[in-house]
């Protein structure tokens, strides 16, 4: 998962009194008498910086750190109150991002904000915001660009591909069947010249 790895300049929390892993090697970022609160804001204020996340994908990343439960509950809580961890505001930019570049359903978001630790209430709001049509049209986009992979195959096949491939990112039976009925299968062999968006 992202921001589990360890980063350079990061420091760990001491375990028991003991020095940091890793405290010989980080340039005295880190020493047996490192405030675990700053440690633990200074780790969720550089994973924040690369990416967007998650206060459960925060939580994971402090636990492995080693920043005692307490510690983490109370520095993601003040996180939470200045804005800059904000799970309804993640799943909604979750949903637009991915259902845009990714093609997914509502059921493959759904997924994939509950794999992230997103409280189911918030998951709801944000996969209301997907119309039927905003689906039918991400099981579209992805259907032409599947279609455009498999020129030159026996339709019977194209369409067993593609009905595949849309099953794999959750869209339901009915939407495949919409979506398949409405793809020129046959129609674009790789001497027509025919392009699709």
């Amino acid at each position: 998962m992202p921001g589990g790895e360890r980063r350079a300049g990061v420091p760990a929390v001491p375990a028991a009194g003991g020095p940091a892993p890793g405290a010989a090697s980080s340039g005295g970022d880190a020493s047996p008498e490192a405030d675990p609160t700053e440690v633990a804001r200074n780790i969720v204020l550089r994973l924040l910086t690369m990416q967007a996340r998650t206060r459960h994908e925060l939580a994971e990343a402090l636990r492995r750190r080693n920043v005692p439960a307490e510690v983490a509950e109370s520095v993601l809580d003040r996180m939470t109150e200045v804005g800059l961890v904000d799970d309804a505001a993640f799943a909604e930019a979750w949903v637009s991002s991915r259902q845009q570049r990714k093609h997914l359903s509502r059921t493959g978001l759904r997924q994939e904000l509950h794999r992230k630790g997103v409280d189911r209430d918030l998951v709801a709001e944000a996969i209301d915001q997907v119309s039927g049509e905003a689906e039918v049209e991400a099981a579209q986009a992805l259907a032409h660009k599947k279609l455009r992979s498999t020129r030159g195959l026996e339709p019977h096949v194209q369409r067993r591909r593609i009905a595949a491939a849309l099953a794999r990112r959750g869209f339901g039976g009915d939407t495949v069947a919409t979506v398949l009925r409405e793809l020129p299968i046959g129609e674009n062999s790789a001497d027509s010249g025919e392009t699709f968006p």
